[in-house]
């Protein structure tokens, strides 16, 4: 037992180390995402809107949650068809038409004291060089940034805040995420190994040696 109790601190350490490692997974960030929308799925856009050029007939998507990283982040709800959206707008030469689905979240994700408005698509016509972010400002002013170029802001929609760290439990159900028209939040899981797995190998390997050198030391005293 002598050799357990030596162990003891380094327990203790690993233990402190495993329960650190939870909480610092514990949060999250309040912003909105960008979206691109191809064979009738949302894919979490590897560039700003700033710097995307969509195509004529093209469908993307801005999501108001809070989030982890973009494997966790929460995809525009409803519906996402450019020909329903763009219906009343009518192909004009010299220009293209961008079907964009605006989703403001739910309350469980909204600052405090502000109401998300409800979630529409709009069908923004603009010139054929124009960017994601020349289609937003087309239909859904006001648009805020931060210093950094980050989209903070759509319709005024949060009037303060921009990409700040929450607790994660702020963040709204499964459940309740995929009961808007059939098409809610798609997690990711499976992505690599938890944290806690190399940590309680650790633990039972540090025990293990401890009874090992244990019994190693009463042969030794027997002798």
């Amino acid at each position: 037992m002598t050799a357990v109790r030596r162990a003891a601190p380094v327990l203790a350490a690993v233990l402190l180390l495993l329960g650190s490692a939870g909480r610092a997974g514990a949060t999250g960030y309040r912003y909105w995402s960008f979206w691109e929308r191809a064979g009738g799925h949302w894919t979490y856009a590897t560039q700003g809107p700033s710097t995307v050029r969509p195509d004529d007939g093209a469908v993307q998507g801005f999501r108001f949650a809070v989030s982890a990283d973009s494997a966790d982040a929460s995809r525009p709800r409803g519906t996402a068809d450019f020909a329903t959206i763009c219906a009343d707008t009518a192909a004009k030469p010299g220009t293209k038409r961008v079907a964009l689905v605006l989703d403001f979240g739910t309350p469980a994700d909204a600052p405090s004291g502000e109401t998300p408005p409800g979630r529409r698509t709009a069908c923004a016509r603009v010139s054929p060089d124009a960017t994601t972010a020349d289609a937003l400002a087309a239909v859904a002013k006001p648009l805020r940034y931060d210093t950094n170029a980050l989209l903070c802001a759509i319709s005024g929609y949060p009037e303060q805040g921009c990409g700040e760290q929450v607790a994660a439990g702020t963040k709204e159900s499964a459940a309740e995420e995929g009961s808007a028209a059939g098409e809610g939040k798609e997690r990711e899981s499976g992505n690599g190994p938890s944290l806690g797995l190399p940590i309680g190998a650790a633990v039972v390997a540090l025990l293990a040696g401890a009874a090992v050198w244990q019994a190693r030391r009463r042969r030794n005293d027997s002798v």
